[in-house]
């Protein structure tokens, strides 16, 4: 699959390492790549975003065939497997580089990110309100490489282990349908 039929999302929502294990396993991405957005540094260490006072998320560019499956989706996906309620935080991961957020990449998927999180609004999905920012998409810089599909490389790390793997078993279990077929 060549890139320029693939389309692009990014995405926060925690640590990346979540949402990369994630989003490996659903049946039409063909690529995840962690990485930083949303801030005022360019090319910011992992060091420095966990300072806090780089402004950046942690995210990850989910590159997916249009094809197979659609933004609708991969945002469906994503109401459903952090928790978009808690501003700065997810779990025991606190500071504004785990903020629940959304860049969107043209008005189709600013419209798209708004429509899914009022479904999920709708649905009760969460009890308490969503705060995940909804904001345009200005710059990625890509995490280091030992960041890059770490759930899979680190599957014995005590947090991969304790907070990745749950994730990763509770989207399998819930999005069965959606899963690739190595999975």
């Amino acid at each position: 699959m060549s890139d320029n039929k693939l389309e692009v999302a990014t995405l926060g929502g925690g640590c990346f390492w979540c949402l990369d294990a994630v989003y490996r396993d659903v049946r039409g991405v063909e690529r995840v790549v962690s990485g930083y957005s949303g801030g005022h540094v360019p090319n910011p260490t992992y060091e420095q975003v966990c300072g806090k006072r780089t402004g950046h998320a942690e995210v990850v560019q989910v590159w997916f065939d249009p094809a197979i499956i659609g933004y609708e989706d991969i945002l469906t996906i994503f109401w459903r497997i952090h928790d978009p309620t808690t501003p700065n935080r997810q779990g025991n991961d606190v500071g504004p580089q785990y903020r629940s957020i959304i860049f969107y990449h043209d008005d189709a998927q600013r419209a798209a990110a708004e429509k899914t999180r009022d479904a999920a609004v709708a649905d009760g999905v969460w009890r308490d309100p969503i705060v995940t920012e909804i904001v345009p998409f200005e710059a990625f810089y890509e995490a280091e490489a030992y960041h890059q599909d770490y759930f899979a490389q680190n599957p014995y790390q005590p947090y991969c282990v304790y907070v990745v793997d749950p994730k990763v078993r509770k989207f399998r279990k819930s999005f069965q349908e959606k899963l690739k077929q190595t999975a």
